[in-house]
């Protein structure tokens, strides 16, 4: 009997990977046609896994627009109150994210490691300066949590490093990474600390802690199966896993059939599919996106996937942006054919739009039906009267024209 031969990996096309990842986050189904309701935020958390927030709120708070973007209008209390309810809860996951609450366990592991307060200067400060003083800290909200930083008995004055934060602040962000407190937001985004097992139900907290090996096997194979087709770079990127660290687990789950090693056109690196990712022939979003969506997160696979080149100009002086303060990609169909300089004027009730762009490639006669429609909606859920076009960009003045 001769020898098998070794399986060749499967190649996807470059349009079918982009079908493949928009629908494992979500974009293969229509948005709901009547009321959104905890079940559809339910199944969205099932697709990504995670929701960062930010607290920017050019327009509305970030943790919304991935709702927005899969479900349409929704309440905007309903995160809020999906914490409050004890179903999701906040953690260091993808940067600060919105995670369900069943998946606390997985990230007990990091919160062991962060217990070692080496890599925190400001904490080594702290504890240089006032000994005893963060378990302190601890025991203050133990009486008298839930509080803010600034209701602590000795929340300290702010200084220059650490983002300005006080002693009180930066030592409740301490326990918050280590997993001691754990936080909830007011409406003014600021976190609320309480001890961590009276915010976490009692059945997760009473569940066996996985061993850092097997919490880093799930958490890929949740990355995979929000993002369908993946790098080792994209699936380590999506729950911040170190690459090095993590790469013998991604040859783990190939081996027990977790992961199916594929090629994609166009792509340098290995790629691996969940197996039972679905594959659409055809994907019928038309939504403007987050910066911080979870499609778009990872600017170099987003790069890959779309050929769109994003970078968030919050940051960049004015003079030297080019496309605008908050930008937001827009995805019609399997592809992002524009990006939108975007800003809620809440007192004149409008959502200002000072510059719109296409890509290269996408004609703006072909996709401004779509977006004057997507733009319609968005004011109307954010409870705004009009949309107003600025001058800036090569999709500016055919937008103007389909609004009117």
């Amino acid at each position: 009997m001769g020898t098998a031969r070794p399986r060749t990996a499967e190649t996807l096309s470059a349009a079918g990977a982009r079908r493949i990842a928009l629908a494992a986050q979500g974009f293969g189904r229509a948005r709901p046609a009547g009321t959104v309701d905890r079940r559809h935020v339910r199944r969205l958390f099932g697709d990504v896994g995670l929701v960062q927030i930010d607290s920017v709120n050019v327009v509305v708070r970030s943790q919304e627009l991935p709702l927005w973007a899969r479900l349409g209008a929704h309440s905007r209390e309903v995160l809020a109150a999906m914490a409050a309810d004890d179903e999701l809860f906040e953690y260091w996951g993808h940067e600060a994210s919105l995670i369900p609450v069943a998946h606390q366990p997985l990230f007990r592991w990091k919160m062991a490691r962060a217990s070692n307060g080496a890599a925190w200067s400001g904490l080594v400060e702290i504890q240089r300066q006032h000994p005893g003083y963060v378990q302190a800290v601890l025991d203050e909200v133990r009486e008298r949590g839930p509080v803010r930083a600034s209701e602590l008995l000795d929340p300290g004055a702010k200084s220059g490093p650490w983002w300005g934060w006080a002693k009180g602040k930066r030592a409740l962000e301490f326990l918050f990474w280590t997993g001691q407190v754990t936080a909830r937001r007011l409406p003014s985004f600021e976190r609320v600390y309480d001890l961590t097992e009276r915010i976490i139900p009692p059945g997760v907290m009473a569940q066996p802690t996985p061993t850092e090996a097997d919490a880093r096997r799930q958490l890929l194979r949740q990355a995979a199966a929000s993002m369908g087709v993946a790098t080792v770079a994209d699936l380590c990127d999506y729950y911040r896993l170190k690459v090095p660290a993590t790469r013998p687990f991604v040859d783990d789950l190939v081996e027990a059939g977790d992961l199916v090693p594929v090629r994609v056109e166009g792509w340098k690196d290995q790629a691996y599919v969940a197996p039972d990712a679905a594959r659409p022939r055809r994907i019928t979003a038309a939504t403007l996106l987050s910066p911080f969506d979870s499609l778009v997160w990872f600017r170099p696979r987003t790069e890959r996937l779309f050929d769109f080149h994003y970078r968030l100009e919050l940051y960049t002086p004015e003079p030297k942006r080019v496309f605008g303060y908050y930008v937001l990609p827009f995805l019609l169909g399997d592809a992002l054919v524009a990006r939108l300089d975007v800003k809620a004027d809440r007192k004149a009730r409008s959502l200002l739009v000072p510059g719109a762009f296409a890509e290269p490639g996408h004609p703006p006669e072909a996709l401004v039906g779509d977006l004057a429609h997507e733009l319609r909606s968005f004011a109307e859920w954010l409870g705004l009267d009009r949309v107003e076009v600025g001058r800036r960009g090569d999709l500016a003045d055919p937008l103007w024209r389909a609004l009117r």
